[in-house]
């Protein structure tokens, strides 16, 4: 990645990988070639971004009004984040977002079960995380949703079946699926330096079925072929073997502070819905959440914290920690 990005910058890459359409992707491309500093080192990342922006002018200007592209299912992002579960078929998805969440999903053990998309809230202390279940990825099928799914996702459960030997291949089989998309799964989400469209999603892979025979033996032989290095998770999402601790590593994986609010004529912060935002982001952003009038017109702010005295003033450029009261001064 080119040296001296800016944060502008980073945050118009981050609502590029969100983009959902060809006019989000327009927008946002164009935000990153504005923000992206111009010298030697990024050159080539400034070709890049004009031909995919070209290319993108292209395909909208070909296609007609009142046409569409692709699938249109929008799913609202809710909580902390958003954790996309994927997998083959039979690999537990449906079970572990019913075990994670309040979610009521269709679970069988028969494939395809889930035949769209189904978002469910993960509880995690005092917030809540957005887990999508998906319907299952095989050689010949992928859900065209998927990709953008995927593309926008905060964080991907690559879910594996590990309760016979034919989940080993149906896993094989997701993973070299996505690699003849533009969708990958890493230990970090980032776009291509050569190719600013090829987008990679952080991934935690998930071994289930714990509490089936042979799970050992299996886990030992992935170790020989899986070709991804990715965080592991031994669960059974049935039983709720290492749920608890798969949870803390999803939530933990999204990177977020909380931050908590009180009006100046109240004493103590309302501790039951913090805002959350990235860590590194500022006081402004919590502010936009409340209120695009509150982030134009803020004057200052107090703030309570580990690493502040009571009360101390700050402007909207301050970077929260976790656990920090905020009182906003218009």
């Amino acid at each position: 990645m080119p040296a001296n990005l800016t944060p502008q910058y980073l945050k118009a890459e981050q609502e590029y990988r969100r983009a959902s359409t060809p006019e989000e992707e327009l927008r946002c491309l164009e935000w990153m070639l504005r923000e992206l500093p111009k010298h030697k080192g990024t050159d080539k990342l400034q070709a890049e971004l004009r031909q995919k922006i070209s290319r993108v002018k292209k395909e909208l200007q070909q296609t007609r009004p009142g046409t569409r592209r692709g699938s249109t299912l929008k799913i609202t992002r809710q909580g902390a984040g958003r954790a996309v579960i994927i997998g083959g078929p039979n690999a537990g998805k449906s079970q572990l977002l019913a075990s994670l969440t309040r979610a009521t999903p269709e679970v069988a053990p028969y494939p395809f079960t889930t035949r769209e998309p189904q978002p469910g809230m993960m509880p995690w202390q005092d917030v809540m995380v957005q887990l999508v279940d998906t319907p299952p990825i095989t050689k010949d099928f992928l859900d065209p949703n998927l990709h953008g799914l995927i593309r926008g996702a905060d964080l991907v459960l690559l879910v594996a079946d590990m309760g016979n030997d034919e989940g080993l291949d149906a896993l094989l089989e997701v993973v070299e699926r996505l690699q003849q998309t533009k969708s990958r799964l890493a230990r970090s989400s980032y776009l291509d330096e050569e190719d600013v469209g090829l987008s990679y999603t952080q991934s935690l892979l998930v071994l289930n079925k714990k509490d089936l025979p042979g799970f050992a033996e299996r886990v030992a032989l992935l170790d020989e072929f899986f070709p991804l290095d990715l965080p592991r998770y031994e669960i059974s999402a049935l039983t709720g073997e290492g749920l608890e601790e798969l949870r803390e590593a999803i939530y933990r994986s999204l990177d977020v502070v909380r931050v908590y609010t009180k009006a100046p004529w109240q004493k103590e912060p309302d501790r039951d819905r913090p805002f959350t935002i990235r860590r590194g982001g500022t006081l402004i952003e919590v502010a936009e959440m409340i209120h695009k009038d509150l982030a134009r017109n803020l004057k200052f702010a107090r703030v309570w914290g580990k690493r502040v005295h009571d009360a101390t003033v700050v402007k909207g450029d301050y970077v929260p920690e976790d656990g920090d009261v905020v009182e906003f001064h218009e």
